[in-house]
């Protein structure tokens, strides 16, 4: 396991995202790889949303990039881990020659509130200029939050990311289902209708958001399964995920 640096060309002070590098253990047809962004509430990052996944899909083909964004825990505050988001994607498709990489291939991946950060940079990279381009190419979105209104959203990410007080502006910026267009990027979401943390409404608007612009996407939703079923490497949804993977 190797590790990168990134920054984004504003903020050259910032040491930038830790991104931990697993390279990819045998070859896949599309070449395709994943940023991962470990779930959390934004408070914490939880490891087998980060290098258990990545351990996972490296073995199946898939070089895997983990990323250790900043905190509302540690005090910092939107865009913050957006900035860090895509420094990171911006990092990966400028040394993708060095990794052996497809740079028009990399994909975001996160789980829960980690999901929410890969939606934001979905439909949030054209927020900072660069000369690489910032924008991942594919999402693979797992029980995201993705709304931060009061309806289905995630209290506890929602405090972490843009405080307790918010205004209803700042909830909408943040507030993913809102900023799509036709040139946000594929996706795949999975969710269940029992998770009692982040409700499964979440993937559907972000779904329905996606098919009104006419952009592609693959939703299963599974009946059964808590919260954080992501840790379950032997279930169904990594299979599904895998087969879409192969297409990119």
């Amino acid at each position: 396991m190797d590790v990168l640096r990134g920054h984004l060309e504003h903020s050259l002070t910032d040491p930038g995202p830790r991104i931990d590098v697993f390279p990819a253990r045998k070859s896949l047809r599309s070449r395709a790889s994943l940023v991962i962004f470990p779930g959390g509430g934004y408070a914490g990052l939880a490891d087998y949303e980060g290098e258990g996944y990545a351990r996972h899909f490296s073995a199946h083909g898939i070089a895997c990039f983990v990323v250790e964004y900043r905190l509302g825990a540690q005090g910092f505050r939107h865009p913050a881990m957006l900035e860090d988001a895509l420094a990171a994607i911006g990092t990966i498709r400028e040394r993708a020659a060095e990794l052996g990489l497809a740079a028009d291939r990399i994909g975001v991946m996160g789980s829960s509130a980690g999901g929410h950060l890969a939606a934001l940079s979905l439909v949030g990279h054209g927020r900072y200029e660069s000369s690489t381009s910032l924008r991942p190419d594919f999402g693979v979105l797992c029980y995201p939050v993705i709304s931060m209104r009061d309806e289905f959203g995630h209290r506890g990410s929602r405090d972490s990311l843009i405080g307790e007080s918010p205004s209803p502006q700042a909830i909408d910026e943040v507030s993913c289902e809102l900023h799509v267009t036709p040139a946000t990027p594929p996706c795949f979401l999975w969710h269940t209708r029992e998770d009692d943390v982040v409700s499964f409404q979440n993937s559907m608007l972000f779904a329905a958001a996606l098919h009104r612009s006419g952009v592609p996407f693959e939703i299963p939703v599974f009946d059964k399964g808590a919260h954080g079923l992501g840790q379950d490497l032997a279930h169904p949804w990594t299979l599904t995920c895998l087969h879409w993977l192969e297409s990119r």
